[in-house]
């Protein structure tokens, strides 16, 4: 929940000015977050079905996106963490002015292979495997067999939630942990290895891999909408300045019946 009211209450944070110019007459060029890129890539074939609006989605991190936008090359940075106060400061010193919109909400689940008896694991426990407090799965009621430990790159939002969320400030990730480029490679890992933990967002689980309780509750639509699943969190996309035009038409999106619908389909939960 930390995370979340930080979120809420900084929304009003920055000042109103034009939307940026980064985008040609009839084009919106996005590009960021691996977890919003399913939302956005759905978004962008319905925006231009219905719009004729050309709309481009790069996936390339969420710390991407920031720079992107920084460097007003993009109309829309998609980012599964809020902005950074280095990435505001830079974006300051370059006249532009950030503006934050929740598109949805995403539960961080913990997943296994499908293989491992394991069902459950508390916060507690999470943290304890990602720092190397445990090696191997029978020290927490699984079978005997090593534990490999997934994360993802530095310069995932979705990183950084996971630090925040799980791991906390004095709580470093394990230098023996795997790294991996994107949702997709992470799930595709534990997939294939039986021993394997990653996180990844909700609207990546499928039966590919396992996803467990957390402190005893279930990632799904209703506990990441009511806040009782532990490791929730909102999705963003940012734009230079309020939006205006096709920009403001797309993030609109997220308030209408057919980005709900989008929304629900990719497997993510629906904010407004």
């Amino acid at each position: 929940m930390k995370l979340f009211k930080k979120i809420l209450l900084s929304a009003t944070v920055f000042g109103v000015m034009a939307s940026g110019t980064a985008h040609a007459a009839g084009k919106i060029v996005i590009d960021g977050s691996t977890t919003v890129g399913p939302i956005a890539k759905a978004f962008a074939d319905h925006f231009t079905k219905t719009t004729g609006v050309q709309v481009t989605v790069s996936e390339s991190g969420s710390g991407n996106g920031a720079k992107s936008l920084i460097n007003k090359t993009c109309d829309i940075a998609t980012m599964s963490r809020p902005m950074k106060d280095n990435e505001l400061a830079a974006a300051k010193g370059k006249g532009v002015n950030p503006v934050e919109h929740v598109v949805a909400l995403d539960g961080l689940s913990i997943v296994l292979h499908p293989s491992n008896r394991v069902n459950a694991l508390s916060k507690a426990q999470i943290r304890g495997i990602y720092m190397g407090k445990y090696t191997n799965w029978s020290q927490i009621g699984g079978p005997n067999a090593g534990i490999v430990v997934i994360q993802r790159e530095s310069n995932s939002g979705t990183a950084d939630s996971f630090k925040e969320l799980v791991m906390g400030k004095d709580n470093p990730i394990s230098k023996k942990a795997e790294t991996q480029a994107s949702n997709g490679a992470i799930k595709s890992r534990v997939s294939t290895t039986p021993g394997a933990i990653g996180y990844i967002g909700l609207g990546f689980v499928d039966n590919s891999v396992k996803a467990i309780l957390v402190d005893g509750v279930e990632s799904d639509v209703k506990t990441v909408k009511n806040g009782t699943y532990p490791i929730h969190r909102p999705l963003f996309m940012y734009t230079n300045g309020q939006p205006t035009g096709v920009v403001k038409q797309f993030i609109d999106l997220t308030k209408t019946e057919a980005g709900k619908r989008i929304i629900s389909e990719t497997g993510f939960v629906n904010y407004h």
